[in-house]
Protein backbone atom coordinates (compact mmCIF):
# COMPACT_ATOMS: atom_id res chain seq x y z
CA UNK A 1 0.00 0.00 0.00
CA UNK A 2 1.68 3.42 -0.98
CA UNK A 3 1.35 5.87 1.97
CA UNK A 4 -0.80 8.87 1.25
CA UNK A 5 1.06 11.72 0.54
CA UNK A 6 -1.13 14.92 2.04
CA UNK A 7 1.22 17.49 0.91
CA UNK A 8 1.53 16.22 -2.32
CA UNK A 9 -2.17 16.33 -2.61
CA UNK A 10 -2.62 19.60 -1.09
CA UNK A 11 -0.29 21.04 -3.60
CA UNK A 12 -2.26 19.89 -6.91
CA UNK A 13 -5.42 21.09 -5.15
CA UNK A 14 -4.04 24.39 -4.67
CA UNK A 15 -2.41 24.91 -8.87
CA UNK A 16 -6.18 23.07 -9.64
CA UNK A 17 -7.50 26.30 -8.29
CA UNK A 18 -5.22 28.65 -9.45
CA UNK A 19 -5.62 27.35 -13.09
CA UNK A 20 -9.53 27.07 -12.86
CA UNK A 21 -9.59 30.60 -12.01
CA UNK A 22 -7.27 31.77 -14.53
CA UNK A 23 -9.12 30.16 -17.49
CA UNK A 24 -12.58 31.25 -15.85
CA UNK A 25 -10.92 35.10 -16.52
CA UNK A 26 -9.23 34.93 -19.59
CA UNK A 27 -12.92 33.63 -20.95
CA UNK A 28 -15.35 36.03 -19.04
CA UNK A 29 -12.98 39.15 -20.43
CA UNK A 30 -14.32 41.70 -17.96
CA UNK A 31 -14.57 40.76 -14.02
CA UNK A 32 -11.63 39.00 -11.88
CA UNK A 33 -11.75 36.98 -9.15
CA UNK A 34 -11.76 38.33 -5.52
CA UNK A 35 -9.75 36.23 -3.08
CA UNK A 36 -9.95 36.26 0.83
CA UNK A 37 -7.62 33.72 3.09
CA UNK A 38 -9.13 32.75 6.11
CA UNK A 39 -7.96 30.57 9.02
CA UNK A 40 -10.27 28.25 11.15
CA UNK A 41 -10.25 28.04 14.92
CA UNK A 42 -10.59 24.62 15.23
CA UNK A 43 -7.78 24.25 12.52
CA UNK A 44 -6.70 24.73 9.26
CA UNK A 45 -8.08 27.26 6.71
CA UNK A 46 -8.47 28.17 3.49
CA UNK A 47 -8.63 30.53 0.01
CA UNK A 48 -12.03 31.25 -1.16
CA UNK A 49 -11.95 33.02 -5.04
CA UNK A 50 -15.17 34.50 -5.94
CA UNK A 51 -16.00 36.53 -9.53
CA UNK A 52 -19.00 38.58 -9.58
CA UNK A 53 -21.06 40.18 -12.33
CA UNK A 54 -18.91 39.22 -14.98
CA UNK A 55 -19.60 39.55 -18.97
CA UNK A 56 -20.32 35.76 -18.99
CA UNK A 57 -20.07 34.68 -15.49
CA UNK A 58 -23.07 36.21 -13.01
CA UNK A 59 -21.19 34.47 -9.99
CA UNK A 60 -18.31 32.22 -9.84
CA UNK A 61 -16.87 30.68 -7.43
CA UNK A 62 -13.45 28.49 -6.55
CA UNK A 63 -12.69 27.30 -3.15
CA UNK A 64 -9.85 25.71 -1.44
CA UNK A 65 -10.30 24.40 2.10
CA UNK A 66 -7.89 22.70 4.65
CA UNK A 67 -9.83 21.60 7.47
CA UNK A 68 -8.29 20.10 10.08
CA UNK A 69 -10.02 18.84 14.00
CA UNK A 70 -9.07 16.37 16.63
CA UNK A 71 -12.57 14.31 16.06
CA UNK A 72 -15.67 14.46 13.62
CA UNK A 73 -18.81 15.31 14.36
CA UNK A 74 -21.32 12.83 15.21
CA UNK A 75 -23.15 13.45 11.94
CA UNK A 76 -19.83 11.84 10.22
CA UNK A 77 -19.12 8.96 12.58
CA UNK A 78 -23.05 8.07 12.71
CA UNK A 79 -22.21 5.09 10.36
CA UNK A 80 -18.50 5.30 9.91
CA UNK A 81 -18.18 4.12 13.40
CA UNK A 82 -14.36 3.30 12.76
CA UNK A 83 -14.02 6.81 12.46
CA UNK A 84 -15.02 7.40 16.22
CA UNK A 85 -11.76 9.08 18.03
CA UNK A 86 -9.75 10.06 15.70
CA UNK A 87 -8.05 13.30 13.94
CA UNK A 88 -8.74 14.26 10.65
CA UNK A 89 -7.97 16.69 7.87
CA UNK A 90 -10.31 17.26 4.93
CA UNK A 91 -8.91 19.33 1.57
CA UNK A 92 -10.72 20.00 -1.24
CA UNK A 93 -11.30 22.26 -4.12
CA UNK A 94 -14.87 23.25 -4.63
CA UNK A 95 -16.32 24.83 -7.73
CA UNK A 96 -19.72 26.35 -8.32
CA UNK A 97 -20.21 28.83 -11.47
CA UNK A 98 -23.54 30.58 -12.49
CA UNK A 99 -23.88 32.17 -15.85
CA UNK A 100 -25.59 34.98 -16.27
CA UNK A 101 -26.83 33.75 -19.78
CA UNK A 102 -29.69 31.32 -19.52
CA UNK A 103 -27.98 29.31 -22.58
CA UNK A 104 -24.73 28.54 -20.50
CA UNK A 105 -25.62 25.55 -18.21
CA UNK A 106 -24.70 25.89 -14.11
CA UNK A 107 -21.77 23.65 -13.61
CA UNK A 108 -20.07 22.36 -10.30
CA UNK A 109 -17.06 20.37 -9.43
CA UNK A 110 -15.25 18.90 -6.62
CA UNK A 111 -12.22 17.26 -5.96
CA UNK A 112 -11.44 16.48 -2.32
CA UNK A 113 -8.99 14.44 0.47
CA UNK A 114 -10.15 13.12 3.70
CA UNK A 115 -7.38 11.46 6.28
CA UNK A 116 -8.41 10.42 9.89
CA UNK A 117 -5.60 9.02 11.79
CA UNK A 118 -4.97 7.22 15.54
CA UNK A 119 -1.75 6.95 16.88
CA UNK A 120 -1.11 2.53 16.71
CA UNK A 121 -3.82 2.51 14.03
CA UNK A 122 -3.86 2.67 10.11
CA UNK A 123 -4.95 5.43 8.67
CA UNK A 124 -8.51 5.78 7.33
CA UNK A 125 -8.69 7.78 3.98
CA UNK A 126 -10.03 8.10 0.57
CA UNK A 127 -10.78 11.03 -2.20
CA UNK A 128 -14.09 11.66 -3.68
CA UNK A 129 -15.33 14.32 -6.35
CA UNK A 130 -16.83 14.77 -9.55
CA UNK A 131 -18.55 16.96 -11.81
CA UNK A 132 -22.02 17.58 -12.92
CA UNK A 133 -23.80 19.90 -15.38
CA UNK A 134 -27.17 21.63 -14.94
CA UNK A 135 -28.68 23.71 -18.04
CA UNK A 136 -31.71 25.45 -18.10
CA UNK A 137 -32.08 25.15 -22.25
CA UNK A 138 -30.92 21.80 -23.16
CA UNK A 139 -28.50 21.16 -26.38
CA UNK A 140 -27.82 17.58 -26.84
CA UNK A 141 -24.38 18.02 -28.38
CA UNK A 142 -23.62 19.66 -25.98
CA UNK A 143 -24.78 16.95 -22.84
CA UNK A 144 -22.81 14.49 -25.31
CA UNK A 145 -19.84 16.12 -25.00
CA UNK A 146 -19.54 16.43 -21.43
CA UNK A 147 -20.22 13.02 -21.09
CA UNK A 148 -17.56 12.28 -23.51
CA UNK A 149 -14.94 13.77 -21.75
CA UNK A 150 -16.26 12.20 -18.46
CA UNK A 151 -15.90 8.56 -20.23
CA UNK A 152 -12.64 9.08 -22.03
CA UNK A 153 -11.22 10.73 -18.29
CA UNK A 154 -12.19 7.44 -17.01
CA UNK A 155 -11.45 4.99 -19.80
CA UNK A 156 -7.80 4.58 -18.24
CA UNK A 157 -8.59 3.35 -15.09
CA UNK A 158 -11.11 0.68 -16.28
CA UNK A 159 -14.29 -0.44 -18.48
CA UNK A 160 -16.46 0.03 -15.62
CA UNK A 161 -15.39 3.61 -14.00
CA UNK A 162 -17.54 5.48 -16.22
CA UNK A 163 -20.56 3.75 -15.63
CA UNK A 164 -20.22 3.28 -12.22
CA UNK A 165 -19.47 6.61 -11.63
CA UNK A 166 -22.07 8.02 -14.35
CA UNK A 167 -24.95 6.18 -11.98
CA UNK A 168 -23.78 7.37 -8.83
CA UNK A 169 -23.93 11.01 -10.00
CA UNK A 170 -27.28 10.39 -11.64
CA UNK A 171 -28.68 9.06 -8.02
CA UNK A 172 -26.52 11.56 -6.04
CA UNK A 173 -27.42 14.92 -7.85
CA UNK A 174 -31.28 13.55 -7.13
CA UNK A 175 -33.93 16.07 -5.77
CA UNK A 176 -35.88 13.31 -3.71
CA UNK A 177 -39.01 15.72 -2.63
CA UNK A 178 -39.05 17.10 -6.64
CA UNK A 179 -38.40 13.57 -7.96
CA UNK A 180 -36.16 15.11 -10.53
CA UNK A 181 -32.50 14.84 -11.34
CA UNK A 182 -30.96 18.76 -10.86
CA UNK A 183 -29.11 18.32 -13.97
CA UNK A 184 -28.21 16.13 -16.62
CA UNK A 185 -25.02 14.49 -14.69
CA UNK A 186 -21.83 13.55 -15.17
CA UNK A 187 -19.50 11.69 -12.26
CA UNK A 188 -19.64 11.80 -8.67
CA UNK A 189 -17.55 9.53 -6.40
CA UNK A 190 -16.67 8.79 -2.74
CA UNK A 191 -14.80 6.29 -0.93
CA UNK A 192 -12.23 5.90 -3.45
CA UNK A 193 -9.46 3.91 -1.05
CA UNK A 194 -8.41 1.26 -3.08
CA UNK A 195 -4.84 -0.16 -1.57
CA UNK A 196 -2.89 1.74 -4.35
CA UNK A 197 -3.25 5.46 -2.79
CA UNK A 198 -1.06 6.97 -6.67
CA UNK A 199 -3.90 5.14 -8.77
CA UNK A 200 -6.03 6.97 -6.60
CA UNK A 201 -4.56 10.01 -6.81
CA UNK A 202 -4.16 9.91 -10.28
CA UNK A 203 -7.71 9.69 -11.08
CA UNK A 204 -9.06 12.17 -8.93
CA UNK A 205 -6.09 14.92 -10.67
CA UNK A 206 -7.36 13.57 -14.24
CA UNK A 207 -11.10 14.54 -12.73
CA UNK A 208 -9.84 17.82 -12.05
CA UNK A 209 -8.05 18.39 -15.04
CA UNK A 210 -11.20 17.22 -16.70
CA UNK A 211 -13.82 19.68 -15.89
CA UNK A 212 -12.29 22.54 -18.02
CA UNK A 213 -12.04 20.04 -20.99
CA UNK A 214 -15.49 19.12 -20.48
CA UNK A 215 -16.84 23.05 -19.34
CA UNK A 216 -15.42 25.80 -21.72
CA UNK A 217 -16.11 24.73 -24.82
CA UNK A 218 -20.00 24.27 -23.69
CA UNK A 219 -19.50 28.50 -22.98
CA UNK A 220 -17.91 28.96 -25.84
CA UNK A 221 -20.82 27.79 -27.77
CA UNK A 222 -23.69 29.53 -25.77
CA UNK A 223 -22.61 32.44 -24.82
CA UNK A 224 -23.77 34.28 -27.30
CA UNK A 225 -26.73 33.41 -27.65
CA UNK A 226 -29.07 36.33 -27.38
CA UNK A 227 -31.77 35.72 -24.61
CA UNK A 228 -34.73 37.66 -23.26
CA UNK A 229 -37.04 38.21 -20.38
CA UNK A 230 -38.71 34.91 -20.33
CA UNK A 231 -35.46 33.23 -20.47
CA UNK A 232 -34.49 35.07 -17.35
CA UNK A 233 -37.36 34.52 -15.62
CA UNK A 234 -36.87 30.52 -16.43
CA UNK A 235 -33.16 30.61 -15.34
CA UNK A 236 -34.05 31.74 -11.94
CA UNK A 237 -36.75 29.79 -10.96
CA UNK A 238 -34.43 26.68 -12.31
CA UNK A 239 -31.99 28.37 -9.83
CA UNK A 240 -34.48 27.42 -7.02
CA UNK A 241 -33.53 23.67 -7.38
CA UNK A 242 -30.21 24.24 -7.39
CA UNK A 243 -30.61 26.05 -3.78
CA UNK A 244 -32.67 23.26 -2.63
CA UNK A 245 -30.59 20.67 -3.62
CA UNK A 246 -27.87 22.13 -1.95
CA UNK A 247 -29.36 22.94 1.51
CA UNK A 248 -31.48 20.12 2.02
CA UNK A 249 -29.46 16.97 0.24
CA UNK A 250 -26.24 17.41 0.03
CA UNK A 251 -23.22 16.27 2.14
CA UNK A 252 -20.59 18.37 1.66
CA UNK A 253 -23.00 21.15 2.47
CA UNK A 254 -24.05 19.73 5.74
CA UNK A 255 -20.82 18.33 6.75
CA UNK A 256 -18.90 22.04 6.28
CA UNK A 257 -21.96 23.50 8.46
CA UNK A 258 -21.86 20.87 10.82
CA UNK A 259 -18.09 20.92 11.43
CA UNK A 260 -17.80 24.58 12.06
CA UNK A 261 -16.39 25.38 8.25
CA UNK A 262 -16.81 29.19 6.67
CA UNK A 263 -20.26 29.73 6.13
CA UNK A 264 -19.58 32.21 3.77
CA UNK A 265 -17.41 29.53 1.59
CA UNK A 266 -19.88 26.98 1.81
CA UNK A 267 -22.92 28.81 0.41
CA UNK A 268 -20.95 30.66 -1.83
CA UNK A 269 -22.47 27.63 -4.11
CA UNK A 270 -25.76 29.84 -3.91
CA UNK A 271 -27.07 31.15 -7.09
CA UNK A 272 -26.93 35.85 -6.78
CA UNK A 273 -30.51 36.17 -7.83
CA UNK A 274 -33.32 33.31 -7.33
CA UNK A 275 -36.90 33.35 -7.50
CA UNK A 276 -39.73 30.08 -6.80
CA UNK A 277 -43.07 30.37 -8.02
CA UNK A 278 -45.94 28.13 -6.97
CA UNK A 279 -47.06 25.29 -8.67
CA UNK A 280 -45.30 26.11 -11.94
CA UNK A 281 -45.18 24.25 -14.90
CA UNK A 282 -44.31 25.45 -18.81
CA UNK A 283 -46.58 25.72 -21.59
CA UNK A 284 -46.30 22.59 -22.87
CA UNK A 285 -44.21 21.82 -25.70
CA UNK A 286 -42.25 24.83 -25.48
CA UNK A 287 -38.26 24.76 -24.74
CA UNK A 288 -39.00 25.29 -20.97
CA UNK A 289 -41.13 22.37 -21.02
CA UNK A 290 -38.38 20.35 -23.15
CA UNK A 291 -35.36 20.83 -20.46
CA UNK A 292 -38.04 18.48 -18.25
CA UNK A 293 -38.88 16.23 -21.13
CA UNK A 294 -35.72 15.01 -22.59
CA UNK A 295 -33.27 16.28 -20.43
CA UNK A 296 -33.79 16.13 -16.70
CA UNK A 297 -33.96 12.03 -17.16
CA UNK A 298 -31.62 9.34 -16.39
CA UNK A 299 -30.02 7.83 -19.52
CA UNK A 300 -27.24 6.85 -21.38
CA UNK A 301 -26.19 9.98 -23.41
CA UNK A 302 -23.44 8.23 -24.93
Amino acid sequence: MNIPNISQVKNFFLSLQDEICKQLEHLDGHSHFMEECWQREEGGGGRSRVLKSGKIFEQAGVNFSYVTGDSLPPSATAHRSELAGRSYQALGVSLVIHPLNPYVPTSHANVRFFIAEKEGETPVWWFGGGFDLTPYYGFKEDVIHWHTVAKTLCQPFGDDIYPTYKKWCDDYFFIKHRNEPRGVGGLFYDDLNTPDFDTCFNFTQAVGHGFLTAYLPIVERRKDISWEERERQFQLYRRGRYVEFNLVWDRGTLFGLQSGGRTESILMSMPPLVRWEYNYSPEPHSPEAELYSSFLIKKDWI
